[in-house]
């Protein structure tokens, strides 16, 4: 079976500790591993809000093809309580956002600069940190990443890998690794 790579946002601004490590755990369900960089927190951009974003870059592979995987980020973002049939959403506060920022081949991915995969400026530098992880170099130096500890699971503050088991027997288990 042939499998998508993408690389995604994750991001939160109303109880954003708890929903980050909520929308992994929706995700994994539909994967068997996400990597994701730090989770920062970033000031909201083109909205009128005091609420700060937390937020993540990850990298899944999915047999899914984008449209599907759409489909399905829409409805945990839709399950977390954002409401995408407002056409003003994208401009209000959110328990959940994400986004599939680009699809293709990690060989692809690591040869681009961030600009070229999301104008989401705020992301770039956990893109190139994540990109830079999963080639197994070295990481650049970024502002301190916000622990996630939540739910059982616990990421954030560096580059991390979290693994889905799927043995029937084994349900609900969670395995996660700091990669390199």
């Amino acid at each position: 079976m042939s499998h998508y790579s993408f690389l995604i946002g994750l991001g939160s601004n109303i109880a954003p500790v708890e929903n980050m490590a909520l929308m992994v755990k929706a995700l994994l369900p539909h994967i068997e591993r996400i990597t994701l960089s730090r989770v920062l927190t970033t000031p909201p951009v083109g909205m009128n809000t005091h609420r700060h974003f937390l937020n993540a870059v990850a990298y899944i592979e999915s047999p899914l093809p984008a449209e599907q995987l759409k489909i399905i980020t829409n409805q945990i973002e839709a399950e977390m309580g954002r409401d995408r049939s407002d056409p003003d959403s994208k401009h209000k506060d959110r328990p959940a956002d994400i986004d599939i920022l680009c699809c293709g081949k990690l060989d692809d991915f690591v040869v681009k600069p961030a600009s070229a995969i999301t104008d989401e400026y705020f992301l770039y530098p956990l893109i190139e940190e994540l990109l830079a992880h999963l080639a197994g170099d070295n990481t650049p130096n970024i502002q301190q990443g916000v622990k996630i500890d939540f739910a059982g699971l616990f990421f954030g503050e560096a580059p991390t890998a979290i693994y889905r088991d799927a043995n029937p027997g084994q349900k609900g288990v969670l395995q996660q690794t700091a990669d390199r």
